[in-house]
C-alpha cells in the first residue's frame, strides 16, 4: 500500500505564505493516477483544493486560483502546494490525496493524516 506523509502546515499571517508537502511511498512499484490536496474546515466537507494527474494536467479551486500552485517532483515522490497571500479563509486542515491504478483496471485512494493551516493575525 501507499503512504502519504505531510508537512508544512501552521500559523500564517494573512498575506502570508506556506508550502505544504507530501510524500508519497510504497513497497513496490505503484503508479498514480493523480493526486491532490483537499481541505476541510470546520462543518464543511473535505473539497478539493487542487490536484495534478500524471501528464501535468492540473485543476484548482476558484477560491484559491492565482494564490495556490500545485506541483510534483517526481524524482522524489513529493507533492507541493504553494500557498500565497494566505487568507483567514484558507484556514483548515489539508490532506494529501493519492488515487492510484490497481492491475485490475481500476483505482484505489490513499489519504494523508492532514495537515493544520490556520491563517490569523
Amino acid at each position: 500500500q501507499v503512504q502519504l506523509v505531510e508537512s508544512g502546515g501552521g500559523l500564517a499571517q494573512p498575506g502570508g505564505s506556506l508550502r505544504l508537502s507530501c510524500a508519497a511511498s510504497a513497497g513496490s512499484f505503484f503508479v498514480i493516477n493523480f493526486m491532490g490536496w483537499y481541505g476541510r474546515s470546520p462543518g464543511k466537507q473535505r473539497e478539493l483544493v487542487a490536484a495534478e494527474t500524471s501528464g501535468g494536467r492540473t485543476n484548482s479551486a476558484d477560491s484559491v486560483k492565482g494564490r495556490f500552485t500545485i506541483s510534483r517532483d517526481n524524482a522524489k515522490n513529493t507533492l507541493y502546494l504553494q500557498m500565497n497571500n494566505l487568507k483567514p479563509e484558507d484556514t483548515a486542515v489539508y490532506y494529501c490525496n493519492a488515487n492510484i491504478w490497481t492491475m485490475s483496471g481500476g483505482s484505489l485512494d490513499y489519504w494523508g493524516q492532514g495537515t493544520q493551516v490556520t491563517v490569523s493575525s
